[in-house]
C-alpha cells in the first residue's frame, strides 16, 4: 500500500468535539501540520470525518 500526506488547511474554532479528536488522532495540531499516514481504511475514514479541513496527497 502507497502512503497519503495530510495537511491540515483551516483551525479547530467552531468545530464539534469529534472534529477535534479526528485530527489529534491523525497527529495534526494547527494549521499547516502536514503528517505522512499509511493508506488504509482506517486512515481514509478519519479524513473523510475532517475532509472540509485537510488537504490529502499520495505520495510514493
Amino acid at each position: 500500500m502507497g502512503q497519503m500526506r495530510i495537511t491540515q488547511k483551516k483551525g479547530l474554532v467552531g468545530l464539534k468535539q469529534n472534529q477535534r479528536d479526528t485530527l489529534r488522532s491523525l497527529g495534526l495540531k494547527r494549521i499547516n501540520d502536514v503528517v505522512v499516514k499509511e493508506d488504509r481504511p482506517e486512515f481514509r475514514g478519519m479524513v473523510h470525518t475532517v475532509r472540509h479541513l485537510v488537504t490529502v496527497e499520495e505520495v510514493d
